[in-house]
């Protein structure tokens, strides 16, 4: 059994085997609105309507933040490449977005220096506007110049002053790039440098948002998905739902569904008896690298640049990592998403066509991640010139209409920056189909841990000096603040009130922090730990050990016996080698 959180709940496995998530479902098998899909934006969704105090219910089938939500640059920023695109509706709420996230999500959404390197002055000055027309490319890419990315700049300062605190951009001349970044290309003619914002724990930012639905009286269970979905004579429908975990199977009813399954947003509706053909998803690759020398040639800020094929690239530290991407190829569904050799031979020529005195090999990479974006179909459209915008379908029956079957709205594009400006977007059409009014703005609301975090750094030090303990040092402590937010606090209770050890294989993780994750976190399986509730793997830090140790810590509150601590191992074996390129092996035969 796990503790109990706030709302009198346990999020692990219950006595009989069920987990305690599935059985608030079960044992009320309703609601006003389902929400598929446990991504970013139908999580964002699920919490807006929590707290407008709509009986909402969400399921995942996977893990939250699982696919392309977890997939991501890590970046949140105003999207100043959508401004070629005309996108200008999504370019002013992308940025207004930015600078909300570092107000009410501090703890996880920091600003992000970011620099442009530039090897021209006018290149692309008379293919832009053919792009901007057409939203293709006109024969070879054409390098965008400092006019262009001077020209584009200033339109973003200007809507980045709406709210923000974030500075205008700089250029320099050569002479100076080259004094700020001694190992850039030395054909560079200018740098360009911005202000956008990072967000380096976004699966830990969407379990805030969830946990916030949560206590705001909705129900969330991941690995549990849909299977079907029959229409009522009321107005409802009645889903199949199977636990991921157990193979069991219910019916759950809803008056509206939300389809938030992103680029599978057409497999959901095909499951519920309605097909569509609205997505047609691109991939995007990432690799991340234990590089020291790439990582003192960025000098602490993000290199956002064009490569030679037109793709705008980034070469982004985090903490002593490298991430480095991402590719846009259209995505074949029928094929797991994971970064390709190819992908990785790109890679490595973007970051020589900036750094061309830095050597880079395939034994410095730790971490590889692939996702598919969920854009729209674009047929002929080339992937890069693809709008980021969403729009909202719907189908069902009309206001007043005869005809059974809840109303089903599925989510079309989106991406993490908007998403508590798209939540509130959908939330309202739902909120219009249950003719209800809207009670409360998510605008000003702080997201979990954000709440009364410190807003500098001697405060920051200060939280960590008050919440040590002789058991407990300020690394460990730091660690907690830098995970939970201030939401660490709850944690340290947690811990206090027991035994505690850290880990031999890391000092960043106790056996009490794991059976907390257990209890309030619906871990569903090892490599959850590994990969959502931790960036161990992320950085390349889990070792046959470390699995042993975290299985260990968990099968009591799980519920795994010798066989599924077995199996859970290899299971986080085949995840991290077949999807991210790390293989580990376990001190267990």
């Amino acid at each position: 059994m796990g503790s109990q959180d706030s709302s009198g709940h346990t999020n692990s496995a219950t006595a009989g085997g069920e987990r305690e998530s599935v059985s608030r479902l079960r044992r009320r098998p309703n609601a006003r609105a389902l929400v598929i899909g446990g991504g970013i934006n139908g999580v964002g969704t699920f919490r807006d309507l929590a707290l407008q105090g709509i009986d909402v219910a969400l399921v995942e089938r996977g893990d939250y933040c699982q696919g392309a939500s977890g997939a991501s640059s890590h970046m949140i920023h105003g999207g100043i490449r959508y401004l070629e695109n005309g996108e200008f509706r999504l370019v002013r709420e992308s940025v207004v977005e930015r600078n909300r996230l570092l107000r009410i999500a501090p703890h996880y959404v920091k600003p992000l220096q970011t620099t442009i390197p530039i090897f021209s002055t006018f290149s692309g000055v008379l293919a832009a506007p053919l792009r901007f027309l057409t939203h293709k490319q006109q024969g070879k890419p054409k390098e965008r110049g400092a006019f262009l990315i001077k020209l584009g700049l200033s339109l973003y300062d200007s809507f980045s002053r709406d709210g923000g605190s974030v500075p205008r951009h700089q250029f320099r001349t050569r002479h100076k790039a080259l004094a700020e970044l001694p190992m850039l290309h030395p054909g560079v003619k200018y740098t360009a440098t911005y202000f956008d914002a990072s967000v380096h724990n976004p699966e830990r930012l969407t379990l805030d948002v969830l946990q916030d639905g949560e206590k705001a009286g909705g129900r969330a269970s991941n690995y549990l998905s849909l299977m079907s979905v029959s229409p009522n004579a009321d107005g409802s429908s009645t889903a199949v739902l199977r636990d991921q975990l157990t193979g069991e199977e219910f019916g759950f009813t809803a008056d509206v569904i939300v389809n938030t399954t992103g680029a599978w947003v057409d497999f959901t509706n095909q499951a519920m008896g309605s097909p569509t053909t609205f997505m047609g998803g691109t991939k995007g690759s990432h690799i991340v690298l234990d590089h020291p020398g790439l990582l003192a040639a960025c000098d602490g800020r993000e290199i956002f640049f064009e490569h030679t094929d037109g793709r705008i690239v980034l070469i982004y530290p985090m903490g002593d990592r490298v991430l480095v991407g991402t590719t846009d190829v259209d995505a074949d569904m029928s094929e797991d998403a994971v970064c390709s050799e190819d992908e990785i031979d790109y890679f490595f020529d973007l970051i020589g066509h900036v750094f061309p005195d830095i050597a880079v090999d395939r034994g410095q990479i730790v971490y590889t991640f692939s996702g598919v974006r969920p854009l729209p179909r674009h047929d002929a459209t080339q992937p890069g010139f693809v709008s980021r915008d969403y729009r909202i379908e719907r189908r069902g029956p009309e206001a007043g209409s005869q005809e059974g079957g809840a109303v089903v709205l599925s989510l079309v594009g989106g991406k993490w920056t908007t998403f508590r400006a798209l939540a509130e977007h959908l939330a309202d059409d739902v909120l219009a189909e249950l003719r209800t009014e809207r009670r409360i703005s998510t605008a000003k609301l702080a997201i979990g841990g954000g709440s009364g975090f410190p807003d500098s750094e001697a405060g920051i030090q200060n939280w960590i000096k008050a919440h040590m303990s002789p058991t407990r040092d300020a690394d460990r402590t730091a660690g907690l603040l830098t995970r939970y937010g201030t939401r660490a606090g709850e944690v340290i209770s947690y811990l206090d009130a027991g035994h505690d050890r850290l880990l031999r294989s890391t000092r960043e993780l106790s056996v009490r922090e794991l059976q907390f994750m257990a209890a309030q976190e619906q871990v569903g399986h090892l490599v959850d730990v590994l990969i959502r509730r931790t960036s161990l793997a992320f950085r390349g830090l889990v070792t046959g050990e470390l699995l042993n140790e975290v299985a260990e810590a968990l099968a009591e509150p799980l519920g795994w016996d010798a066989a599924g601590v077995a199996a859970e191992i290899n299971h986080a074996q085949e995840v991290l080698k077949r999807y991210h390129g790390v293989e580990v092996h376990s001190l267990v035969a």
